[in-house]
C-alpha cells in the first residue's frame, strides 16, 4: 500500500509541476508558487477536520513547519526554473537533491534498512534521474540556464522531505497544514518587492490555486507512503515524478527527447518495479 501512495504522490507532483511551469511562464513564478501554496492550505486545513489525528504535539507541528520552510525554497526556485529554462531538465534536476540527502539521512540517522530489490531500485534511481538531467544539455544555452534554480530547488524539497519523514501518524494532516502555512508565509516577501515580471491575470488564478491543491494532495500520500513504507523507498518512488513533466514537455513544449533521456526514462520505470517489488 505504501508503494501506490509513493507513486500517486509521484502523479501528483508531476501534473502539478508541469502545470505550475507553463504558468510560470505567464506570470511572475513568486506569484504562482505563494498562491498555490495558499490553495494547498486552503484544501489540506479542510481536509485536516476528516482525519482522525489523536494526538498532534509540538514536535509534529515543529517538523511539519520544518517541512514547510522547504517546500516554500523548493517550489520557489524550481518555478524560477521553469520560467526560464527547460522543464526537462530543471525538473529532474531538483529531485536529485531532494532524493539523494533524505534517503541518506534515512539510512544514516534514521535505521532504515532497505532489502537488496529495494537497493537495486535505489541505486538504479540516481542514475536515471542523473541521464534525465544530463540528457536535455544539448548546447542551446537553456538547459543551464535554470540548472542552478533546479539544483537550489532540490536542497529545498529535500528538508521538505525529511521534515515530514519525522511526522507522527497520530498528528494526522495538521503538521501538513502547519507546512503549507509556513510555506506561504516564506514566499509572501518574495512577492512584495518582487522582480520585474507578469503579474497574475485573473483568468489564471483557478488553475493556479489548483496546482497548490494537487502538490498538497501530493505531500499527503507521500506523509502517508512514509507512514507505511522505509523513509528511502518512499522518497525515491515519490521522486520518479519528473518522467511526467519530461514527456509533457516533449508533447506540449515541443522539447526534445534524446537518447540519455529516453535509457533514464527506462531506468526510472525499472526503478518503480524493483521498489514496488
Amino acid at each position: 500500500m505504501g508503494e501506490t501512495l509513493a507513486l500517486f504522490s509521484a502523479l501528483c507532483f508531476g501534473l502539478a509541476d508541469f502545470a505550475a511551469g507553463l504558468l510560470s511562464r505567464h506570470a511572475k513564478p513568486e506569484l504562482v508558487a505563494l498562491i498555490g501554496q495558499v490553495g494547498g492550505l486552503i484544501a489540506t486545513a479542510a481536509a485536516a477536520f476528516f482525519v482522525s489525528a489523536p494526538s498532534v504535539g509540538a514536535a509534529d507541528l515543529s517538523w511539519g513547519g520544518l517541512s514547510g520552510l522547504g517546500t516554500g525554497i523548493g517550489v520557489l526556485f524550481l518555478y524560477r526554473g521553469m520560467s526560464r529554462g527547460r522543464l526537462s531538465v530543471v525538473v529532474p534536476l531538483s529531485v536529485v537533491g531532494g532524493v539523494a540527502v533524505p534517503v541518506l539521512a534515512g539510512v544514516a540517522l534514521l535505521n532504515d534498512r532497505p532489502d537488496p530489490l529495494a537497493w537495486c531500485g535505489i541505486a538504479v534511481a540516481f542514475p536515471a534521474l542523473w541521464l534525465i538531467a544530463r540528457g536535455g544539455n544539448d548546447g542551446d544555452g537553456n538547459a543551464a540556464h535554470g540548472a542552478v534554480d533546479g539544483l537550489i530547488a532540490g536542497a529545498g524539497f529535500a528538508l521538505q522531505n525529511i521534515g515530514l519523514g519525522q511526522v507522527d501518524p497520530a498528528a494526522g494532516l495538521w503538521p501538513i497544514v502547519a507546512g503549507r502555512a509556513i510555506s506561504a508565509l516564506t514566499l509572501l516577501p518574495m512577492t512584495r518587492p518582487g522582480p520585474p515580471g507578469p503579474g497574475l491575470r485573473p483568468k489564471l488564478v483557478l488553475p493556479t490555486v489548483f496546482t497548490g491543491v494537487l502538490g498538497a494532495a501530493a505531500i499527503v500520500l507521500y506523509t502517508l507512503a512514509t507512514q507505511q513504507q522505509l523513509l528511502a523507498i518512499a522518497v525515491v518512488l515519490s521522486s520518479l515524478y519528473p518522467a511526467i513533466p519530461v514527456l509533457f514537455g516533449i508533447a506540449v513544449l515541443k522539447e526534445r527527447l534524446n537518447w540519455p533521456q529516453v535509457l533514464g526514462l527506462l531506468g526510472a520505470a525499472t526503478a518503480v518495479l524493483l521498489l514496488a517489488g
